[in-house]
């Protein structure tokens, strides 16, 4: 906390009508007093933290639909810009003792909207980032050498610098070409349009042709939804003809793409053995209700708002409604199958996820083994007969699902993915069709192999 006489918030303002012409401006309107607008030392009193609300005015394109793309180009030339634009330095805490707490500043992000909070430390499109009539407004981080409490001299060296971080910005903003600020704004259209235009398509998601959902990871960006493209060797999708590619016209820049469209109402596996992408590609599935820049590999990968995960877990249960898989409940849950309590396992927890997913007609459930209760979803030979799992509900009462479409994915659930409407393998990260009835057969001829097996062991 800062001693008395040595506060700098006292002066932010003073200093803060000095900067700034016609061109970049403190934007006033948008001052929100130690949220958005401070300027206070650091915890370990080597840095002066800062945060401005900036208003730019140069050519942009005019305000609308698709802003938000506008706005991530603007951003990211500004991160690129940093290192190479000396009075830009504050961004990056340069000449600090610990720039890297400025890290979230410059970080690329090629996320542009989301309905989460994902990824909000960071630079990126948001209520205080955006473009309208007025101009680009933006809330500008970072942080000074602490000089030393505010004196007269010090006061005019800090406003200095600051009439020298505008100035830079303005700079750097007019140097983003016309081409790409109108291209990142169609894109966001092109996504936005397309998540609209879903459910009467009678898709839930699509996943279009040349789709890189591989990820990576930062200690920054450490979620998949919020993570990079991958770099290096990177295989992008490709629609089996076989599973009926779907075309579609982009409204933002009229372009014509085609891809797979997981439908409405369907049971969709995605098949394969180990570290062939599967989990991937669910993760992007999810993604695909934000918006992404060129570049980002998902930027085409497009799903309706409300998927829902479901996975195993052990928690507590209060009340939980689990009553589609288990008839009774086992020893030490309380109530009953339609208000269980107690502590819950993985199964019983999955259980819960999904059927409050179908209580609350959830558009698309995703399920991947790697994080399933397995015995909720397969039947086995020790199961008892008060557990009803995924695959025998789906043979037998699939009318219990709704509207809600099944995306899974799985590599050892040969009995899931037999109840699958559509199977997709992934197999060297390609994907290709695998026909249910070919599918079928090739189970029932396995099965029989390891009934004659056991039956040799007699």
């Amino acid at each position: 906390m800062s001693r008395r006489g040595d506060s700098w918030q006292d002066e932010i303002h003073r200093i803060l009508p000095g900067p700034g012409d016609g061109r970049a401006r403190i934007d006033y309107p948008a001052i929100r007093n130690l949220v958005n607008t401070y300027l206070v030392r650091s915890l370990d009193g080597t840095a002066l933290r800062f945060s401005i609300p900036v208003l730019l005015t140069p050519p942009v394109p005019e305000p609308g639909p698709g802003g938000d793309g506008t706005v991530g180009v603007i951003i990211e030339a500004i991160k690129a810009a940093v290192h190479g634009e000396r009075d830009l330095g504050p961004i990056a805490g340069a000449g600090t003792e610990h720039p890297g707490h400025c890290l979230p500043n410059i970080e690329p992000v090629t996320l542009i909207a989301s309905r989460s909070a994902i990824g909000t430390d960071l630079w990126r499109p948001d209520h205080g980032n955006r473009i309208d009539g007025d101009g680009v407004h933006l809330v500008v981080r970072g942080a000074l050498p602490y000089p030393g409490a505010p004196t007269p001299a010090r006061i005019l060296e800090v406003e200095e610098r600051f009439l020298a971080l505008l100035d830079a910005l303005d700079r750097v903003v007019r140097r983003v070409p016309d081409r790409d600020l109108t291209a990142t704004r169609d894109l966001s259209i092109d996504q936005k349009a397309l998540r609209r235009a879903l459910p009467g398509m009678g898709l839930v998601a699509f996943v279009a042709d040349g789709t890189r959902p591989a990820r990576r990871f930062t200690r920054l960006r450490c979620h998949h939804r919020i993570a990079g493209p991958k770099e290096g060797v990177h295989v992008p999708f490709r629609c089996p003809q076989e599973l009926d590619p779907v075309e579609v016209e982009l409204v933002g820049s009229g372009r014509v793409v085609t891809g797979l469209g997981i439908r409405r109402r369907e049971v969709f596996a995605v098949a394969g053995s180990n570290a062939e992408g599967k989990s991937t590609l669910l993760h992007a599935v999810i993604a695909g209700q934000d918006d992404h820049a060129a570049g980002d590999g998902r930027e085409l990968l497009v799903s309706v708002n409300g998927v829902v995960r479901a996975e195993a877990g052990e928690r507590g249960l209060s009340g939980a409604d689990v009553s589609l898989f288990f008839s009774r409940l086992p020893p030490g849950v309380g109530g009953e199958p339609r208000a269980a309590f107690g502590q819950g396992s993985g199964s019983l927890v999955m259980a819960h996820e999904i059927q409050t997913a179908l209580r609350t007609a959830a558009p698309l459930l995703i399920l991947d083994e790697d994080r399933a209760a397995t015995n909720l979803l397969v039947p086995g030979c020790l199961q008892g007969d008060g557990v009803t799992p995924l695959a025998t509900l789906l043979a037998t009462r699939r009318e219990v699902f709704g509207e809600t479409t099944i995306l899974f994915a799985a590599s050892s659930l040969d009995i899931l993915i037999a109840q699958a409407d559509r199977i997709m393998q992934l197999s060297g990260h390609e994907t290709r069709a695998l026909d249910r009835r070919e599918f079928r057969r090739r189970l029932d001829r396995y099965l029989a192999g390891v009934r004659e097996h056991l039956g040799a062991e007699k």
